[in-house]
């Protein structure tokens, strides 16, 4: 990435026990072609020192509001200009409520508030802090003054309990740092993205799926609202949060996503089916548990789902469709068949035993103009690059009409 692209944020970490994972998001921005520039709070310097920080940074780390080594010792003014953003990861409920309120007593809180970047604050606490009416009171104060509220997550908190309040993990951070610097190619789009795998019951306890993580489609989602469109993500069974800021209906078969898209799909101007949606379910499912026996096999009498993607491409006015296809050989050939044969504008192909479950994707687009390869990367970089071409063809479809 030439030097000129890259963004610079400053990264203002707060004294909660979420501040060791502040040294795994330096690298992730850093990954992400973002410089970073830390500033601590004295509370921070208890918990990581400034040395891991200086390390992973290359630059000195500043916590003290009158540095000499800052022109002019005017560290809460100079640190930040030129800046793209600062980004307060983590940002305990004590430093919200400063931010809230106006209030500047160090040089990370003076940062803030003589900015003239944008303000990304991403919460970490426990969970009856985030909860109390004094902290909701005061991020949606920051809300509205402006400020970017990134999460917090649910889970296992370093108190021992479990529930909202912990920081989102570094990565997913990262990704929406760098997401907030795309270009809108998307503003005030309506994308309605299938994501993850569907699960066709044999028995109670028994089903039919497929290794399909959702990874992919969670990605273009979060590169779909980063460049300024209103989604929807229609999701099978996943172990994934999901993007703040989507719509998300939860599903478990092709039938239910089936009828999810048809309640969803009148909305959208474009439909990107990542979804590893079953071809085959079991045509009457046992009321109750198969016994296993000593003798024979178990027949199973297989029906076909529905064809999600060619449905809506075969509506009267339909929207963009993009459809995926995992194959295990002859790649480019057998989705451009499919391509074809459901009349998509946009076949996304990628080896299925490359791209299940894992972080990275290489894949091919195949529309009428021919194919182009993306190269190996992390999944949110490749959904960015998808969203970029998506949107290119959705503003010359525009132009025909």
């Amino acid at each position: 990435m030439a030097e000129s692209s890259r963004k610079f944020v400053i990264l203002g970490v707060t004294g909660g026990i979420a501040a060791y994972k502040a040294a795994q998001l330096t690298r992730d921005l850093q990954r992400r072609g973002i410089d970073v520039q830390i500033v601590m709070t004295e509370a921070a310097r208890g918990m990581v020192t400034p040395a891991t920080f200086q390390a992973l940074s290359g630059r000195p780390v500043y916590s003290d509001m009158w540095d000499s080594t800052v022109p002019d010792s005017m560290g809460h003014i100079e640190l930040s200009r030129g800046k793209d953003a600062i980004v307060v990861a983590p940002a305990t409920a004590d430093f919200i409520a400063k931010l809230a309120n106006g209030l500047a007593n160090d040089l990370l809180s003076t940062l803030c508030l003589a900015r003239e970047c944008p303000l990304i604050v991403v919460p970490a606490m426990n969970r009856q802090m985030w909860q109390h009416p004094a902290t909701r009171r005061n991020v949606e104060r920051l809300t509205k003054d402006g400020a970017t509220i990134l999460g917090p997550d649910s889970g296992d908190q370093a108190c021992g309990e479990t529930g909202m309040g912990r920081m989102l993990e570094p990565a997913d951070i990262a990704d929406s740092v760098a997401g907030s610097f795309s270009p809108r190619v998307l503003q005030g789009v309506r994308v309605l993205i299938t994501a993850g795998p569907t699960l066709e019951p044999i028995d109670p306890v028994r089903a039919i799926t497929n290794r399909s993580s959702g990874k992919m489609g969670y990605a273009i989602a979060r590169a779909a609202l980063d460049a300024g469109a209103s989604v929807t993500l229609v999701s099978g069974p996943v172990s994934l949060s999901p993007p703040a800021g989507a719509e998300l209906t939860r599903v478990g078969t092709a039938a239910e996503m089936f009828e999810a898209v048809k309640r969803h799909v009148s909305r959208a101007d474009i439909f990107v089916g990542v979804a590893a949606v079953a071809d085959y379910r079991v045509e009457k499912p046992s009321r109750h548990k198969i016994k296993r026996t000593e003798t024979g096999g178990l027949a199973l009498r297989l029906a076909p789902n529905p064809d999600i993607l060619a449905w809506v491409a075969a509506r009267p006015r339909p929207p963009l469709c993009v459809g995926f296809a995992a194959e295990s050989r002859d790649l480019d050939a057998n989705a451009d068949l499919k391509r074809r044969r459901k009349k998509v504008p946009l076949m996304i192909a990628n080896l299925a035993q490359e791209a299940i479950g894992s972080d990275e994707n290489e894949v091919t687009l195949l529309d009428d103009k021919g194919k182009r390869k993306l190269p190996r990367a992390a999944k949110s970089v490749v959904a960015r690059q998808i969203v970029a071409h998506v949107a290119g063809l959705y503003g010359n479809r525009g132009k025909k009409r």
